[in-house]
């Protein structure tokens, strides 16, 4: 894990958040169902990628949170100074039987820009940045794989190198309620995802 200098103490105690999905009814928070997989993705603003995962067949349930860094049960205001070392993420549940790791993966290369660093477009700040953060060794071999696989296909295209962060979850922690499926309460509001066009080789 990267050691944010000055990270903010938090709290001891989770922040108030939703307990049911707004679109799906399917509770937040688990046990989830048996055969269920998690893993944690950040790509920018949460709410856009909210809703592009929520939207695939085979996710049980998605919710947005802050993941990656130190601080303890942070707050969307904490988290935005930079200083708790978390990203925006957005953790999904899905059924492996239904949809396989490799459409995860290859919807996550293709919505957002991996080789901008601690920004994705107008949105600045390492809460910003791309990672990925599994819970299985099976994840993390094929989200290594997918970036190799990706990284030639920017080169080809002219693109620069990837800098996703790819590590085993630690913690993940819920934004609060008002930014759980907040397109689907808010149509119309902001979504900052845009794709670099280049398609990702992954089956």
């Amino acid at each position: 894990m990267t050691l944010f200098a000055g990270a903010l103490a938090g709290r001891q105690t989770p922040i108030e958040t939703s307990n049911i999905h707004a679109v799906s009814g399917a509770p937040l928070h688990p046990p989830f169902p048996e055969g269920h997989e998690v893993i944690v993705l950040g790509m920018g603003c949460f709410w856009g990628v909210e809703q592009l995962f929520w939207e695939l067949p085979g996710v049980f349930v998605t919710a947005a949170g802050y993941a990656g860094g130190q601080t303890p049960n942070p707050t969307y205001e904490e988290t935005c100074t930079g200083r708790t070392g978390h990203a925006e993420t957005v953790q999904v549940v899905y059924d492996p039987a239904v949809i396989d790791i490799g459409t995860l993966l290859k919807t996550f290369w293709e919505n957002h820009d991996p080789t901008q660093g601690n920004r994705q477009g107008n949105d600045i700040g390492p809460h910003y940045r791309s990672l990925i953060l599994t819970t299985t060794e099976a994840q993390r071999i094929a989200a290594e794989q997918s970036a190799a696989a990706f990284q030639a296909s920017l080169e080809k295209a002219g693109c620069g190198d990837i800098t996703t962060e790819i590590r085993p979850l630690e913690r993940f922690y819920y934004a609060e309620s008002y930014h759980q499926q907040y397109l689907a309460k808010n149509p119309g509001g902001y979504c900052g995802l845009k794709g670099t066009g280049v398609s990702c080789p992954v089956a």
